[in-house]
């Protein structure tokens, strides 16, 4: 029997060892690689080219959304799980618009998750329970609960969902250039291109933007003014 190679992709250790021991206990499942940020995701799934990777959506370096598209990018053949803590309409939304097959609660049980894992390698989408009641009754364009997202057909490139990200950890554009090794004067180029593109002209409003599309996660409520 051929096994269902699995790549695990959070940046929680509990969180991925609690994964990686039920994932075990399935014969026709196997885990190939662990990786703790995005760009490690990105990097192992060159390596390894699982059959699925499970994502989680926020993580540091690089999040789990811009890291899918650069797996699917470089891997066509595997099958992205995203995993959240949250169920938001738009973080569902962002996840299959970057090309995740499913989604799943962190709070599903082992035998759902397992069931995903084999149901989107045979081609299948798998949503949480929860997430898939909720879908059959949604039609129309999604919006999150703060109405961030204004129905938008810009595409963020890849470096700016990167610089996003940054922006909303809270570095500054040196930081920002070391870390992503170009100059200061780029990152001030993809600031302005992110500003333009999402009509969105300040810090703060960016950072609340990358929260409510799952970019970073905050435990802070967000208060639009």
């Amino acid at each position: 029997m051929k096994r269902i190679t699995v790549l695990l992709a959070e940046d929680h250790m509990i969180v991925r060892e609690g994964f990686r021991k039920m994932l075990d206990l399935e014969d026709d499942l196997e885990v190939v690689g662990e990786a703790q940020d995005g760009r490690a995701a990105v990097a192992l799934a060159k390596k390894f080219h699982p059959d699925v990777v499970l994502m989680d959506i926020a993580m540091p370096l690089l999040n789990g959304l811009e890291a899918t598209r650069q797996v699917l990018k470089a891997v066509p053949a595997t099958k992205v799980l995203m995993l959240s803590a949250h169920s938001d309409d738009a973080y569902v939304k962002n996840a299959t618009d970057s090309g995740a097959v499913g989604f799943l609660l962190k709070q599903t049980s082992a035998h759902d998750v397992c069931r995903a894992i084999r149901e989107v390698q045979n081609g299948k989408t798998f949503f949480s329970p929860s997430i898939s009641r909720r879908q059959d009754r949604i039609n129309p364009p999604l919006h999150d609960r703060a109405g961030l997202f204004k129905k938008k057909a810009a595409e963020l490139t890849s470096r700016e969902m990167e610089v996003l990200q940054l922006i909303a950890e809270g570095k500054a554009n040196k930081e920002t250039a070391a870390e992503l090794g170009i100059g200061i004067k780029t990152v001030e180029k993809h600031r302005e291109h992110l500003m333009a593109k999402l009509d969105i002209h300040d810090t703060a409003g960016l950072t609340r933007y990358a929260i409510g599309a799952g970019v970073i996660e905050s435990s802070v409520q967000l208060t639009i003014v």
